[in-house]
Order: C-alpha cells, then sequence, then structure tokens
C-alpha cells in the first residue's frame, strides 16, 4: 500500500508529538508513525524534569494546563561534596514565575497524545518503521502494521524516536562517562518545598528533585557501583544516601523502587543524513542528564523545526535549503548545550585534588556574580538562544 503526506514523524514520543501539535497551525498533511499499540499508554515511571522554557512552549501548544500532577522548582541548590563551594539559583531574581518542573513522563506523553486527537493529526500506532530512504523531492518509509506492508512518500520525514533507524548507516559520535544513574523516589525528614539540589561528587553528580511528597534522585556512580546499589537494602541505600549527600534535607526516610541506566553523549554527526530527513530530539542528541538539559533540547528542536515549517512556502519543505536555515537556527543551542554538559561532566567526576580548589572558587564566584548568575539560568531554562 502507498501513501503520500507533506511531513511523516517517525516517533510519537513527547518530542514528536509535540512537533505535530505545534504543526497543527499550518495547512500541512502530518503523519506520525508510532510503534505502541493503540490506546496503551505510556509505560515509563520516570519523573521528568522541565525547564521554564519548555513550560512556555508547552502553553503555546494549549498542552500545559492539562497537566496536574506538577512539582515546581523556585530555587536550585548547587554544591560540590567536600567542598566551601555553592550556589544557590532563585527564580525571584531571575524575574520569572519559576525556574522548572518535575511531572510524571506519562502525563506529559498521555497529554499530548490527546492534543493530537483533538487537533486531528492522524497517527498510526502499532507502526513499526524498517525503512527509510532519502531520494530526489521526498523520503521514502517502509513501515508495518498488523502485518501489512506499507510505503509513505514524504516530503519531509523528521525521526524522532532515538535514531536508532539510521544507526548503522550513520554512526552517531559518542562518549562513554563510565556512569550510570540510579533513578528513584525518596523521601526525608526536612523537605525543602521547590528546591532542587545538584550535588557534584568525584563519582558523579547527583540531582534530588522536589517531586509529589519527597524528591525525585537521580544518583550517578560508575557502573559497576551504580548496579551494587539496586541491591542494597532499603536501610543501606538511605544510610549511604545521606552519607553522600549531607544532611541539607535531613535523614532520608524511604526508598522506592530502583531502576538503572547507562550515561553518556550521543550525538548524530550531521541533523540531516539523508535528503528530505532530519533528526530531532534523542536522535538527534542523547545528553547526561547533569542541568536537566536533553529533553527540554528535544522540545526546542521540535518547536523550532515547527516554524521553519509553518514559516516557510509549501513548495520547500524538506528542501536542502529548508533544511539548511533549520539547522542553522539550531546550531549554536545544540552545540552550545552538548559543550555545557560534557564540560560540568568531565569538570566535576573526578577527585584530581588541584582542581577542588578552583572547582569551589568557581561555584562561590558564580553565586555572588549576578551577571554569571543570570547567564547559567537562562541557558539552562531557554538554552543557549535565550
Amino acid at each position: 500500500m502507498t501513501e503520500h503526506c507533506d511531513v511523516a514523524i517517525i516517533g510519537g514520543g513527547p518530542v514528536g508529538a509535540a512537533l505535530a501539535v505545534a504543526l497543527q497551525q499550518g495547512d500541512l498533511d502530518v503523519r506520525v508513525l508510532e510503534a505502541r499499540a493503540p490506546g496503551l499508554p505510556s509505560s515509563d515511571a520516570r519523573a521528568l524534569a522541565l525547564s521554564y522554557g519548555s513550560r512556555l512552549l508547552l502553553q503555546r501548544l494549549g498542552v500545559w494546563n492539562a497537566l496536574r500532577a506538577v512539582s515546581r522548582i523556585r530555587t536550585i541548590h548547587i554544591s560540590q561534596r567536600k567542598s566551601f563551594g555553592r550556589a544557590l539559583l532563585h527564580a525571584e531574581e531571575l524575574r520569572v514565575p519559576d525556574l522548572g518542573y518535575v511531572l510524571p513522563y506519562p502525563e506529559l506523553h498521555n497529554a499530548l497524545d490527546a492534543a493530537m486527537q483533538r487537533g486531528g493529526t492522524r497517527v498510526t500506532y502499532g507502526a513499526v518503521v524498517t525503512r527509510l530512504e532519502g531520494e530526489t523531492g521526498q523520503a521514502v518509509i517502509g513501515y508495518r502494521e498488523n502485518e501489512t506492508e506499507h510505503t509513505l512518500h514524504t516530503k519531509l520525514a523528521v525521526v524522532a524516536d532515538g535514531g536508532k533507524l539510521l544507526a548503522q548507516r550513520f554512526p552517531a559520535e559518542t562518549r562513554d562517562y563510565g556512569q550510570s544513574a540510579v533513578i528513584t523516589h525518596v523521601t526525608c525528614q526536612s523537605t525543602q518545598p521547590d528546591t532542587a539540589f545538584e550535588r557534584f561528587t568525584s563519582q558523579g553528580p547527583l540531582a534530588l528533585l522536589p517531586y509529589q511528597n519527597g524528591y525525585e534522585l537521580v544518583w550517578t556512580a560508575p557502573h559497576a557501583e551504580a548496579q551494587q546499589m539496586l541491591g542494597w537494602s532499603e536501610l543501606e541505600f538511605l544510610d549511604r544516601l545521606h552519607e553522600h549527600f549531607g544532611d541539607r534535607v535531613g535523614k532520608f526516610l524511604e526508598v522506592g523502587k530502583r531502576s538503572c541506566f547507562p550515561l553518556g553523549l550521543r550525538r548524530a554527526p550531521k541533523v540531516t543524513p539523508l535528503p528530505h530527513t532530519v533528526l530531532v530530539g534523542n536522535a538527534a542528541q542523547t545528553l547526561h542528564p547533569v542541568a536537566g538539559q536533553g529533553f527540554n533540547m528535544g522540545v526546542r528542536d521540535a518547536w523550532a523545526l515547527a516554524q521553519t515549517l509553518l514559516d516557510g512556502a509549501p513548495g520547500t519543505i524538506g528542501s536542502a535549503a529548508m533544511l539548511a536555515e533549520y539547522c542553522a537556527q539550531r546550531k549554536l543551542d545544540r552545540n552550545a548545550g552538548i559543550r555545557f554538559t560534557d564540560g560540568l561532566v568531565r569538570l566535576f567526576s573526578n577527585d584530581f585534588a588541584l582542581l577542588d580548589s578552583g572547582r569551589a572558587a568557581s561555584l562561590s564566584l558564580l553565586d555572588c556574580l549576578s551577571p554569571a548568575k543570570t547567564f547559567v539560568a537562562k541557558r539552562m531554562m531557554f538554552g543557549a538562544n535565550g
């Protein structure tokens, strides 16, 4: 069966769905190919950290008000273990209502799913994409649905599913940090409302994100140690967490189900690897979770691509000129975001004694210099493009 459309989005996760919803403002024939079965809600139980800038984009998409289980971040406490250095970022100092938010991944995913349905976006669930080719004037996608093979011709194919489809032909640039993240929910004696903690240690950063009745914990450690953490008893886990983090939130009381994910930098060498094809979100770049930049960068990818498509003439969809314009718009934010997160991990995730005083001084200097603090906070909230 052969089909045609203007824009085909491979992957209906939050980034792909955000792009589809943004494109509802135009008169384009948009298709979303989603491998998930129809009616099957997201099974990803993680909490998601959203920047204030992402909230503004979700408001423009008409999705933000549908989100209910949202925890606010109004203060970010940044510190280094075994060091005097620390910095505080406050929303009121930056004249914004919040610095960020924490919410369940499935809630955002389901809200965007509902927005696609309300706006009439054509979503094919259970679509397993098996082939993607770029040709003169179009991209050609092969996919299987209910054991039936389909061919979709599109002016622009957007890969938003992680990039595995093109991984063998266009290998990504990768960096293994030698770290994994243990993710869980913890409660404690002295929860500090609306305050997130980013603590740098020699084995990697540790983050506490305010969420529901406690904190969502992201504890980074070398691969082997992270695997050991999964086997610790609840009491041992909580005691070691207190030793590692300190007394800022009192004694840790409870820990939820633990999961573990390897961390690294994965960057597609070109976000337009084939004619009439573009990568967005995790398909274009997968970042270390430090400073919470990865998903928020993906939302900015989706918004910028949608505006490029909506502002351009119909005949330019998927053209080399259109894709070059999009790449130029995203180049600064993408490159700066990758350097920012990569630099933080490499600078702070070691025990080089000669760097200790310099790292501590840099945090203290950041806390004292309002322009520097504003620069860092705006980078975290809005990306390099502001």
